[in-house]
């Protein structure tokens, strides 16, 4: 079974992802997050701490590791 990344409702194309336990958006590090300027390729463990989701605004504790 694959991921959808939430926000772009395509199929997750790297090997693990990391869910929002709030509103379920997924950050899919071979895509990164457009809307926070962090660039494709950029590991959620790299990842500033002040860094949170990008449509709830949930700290980065919230997400979860999910397989891709």
């Amino acid at each position: 079974m694959s991921s959808v990344d939430l926000t772009t409702g395509e199929p997750s194309t790297s090997g693990v992802c990391y869910e929002c336990g709030v509103c379920w958006t997924v950050y899919d590090p071979s895509k990164g997050d457009d809307f926070a300027q962090v660039s494709y390729g950029t590991a959620f463990e790299q990842l500033p701490s002040n860094w949170t989701c990008p449509h709830c605004d949930a700290p980065k504790t919230r997400f979860l590791r999910v397989p891709a």
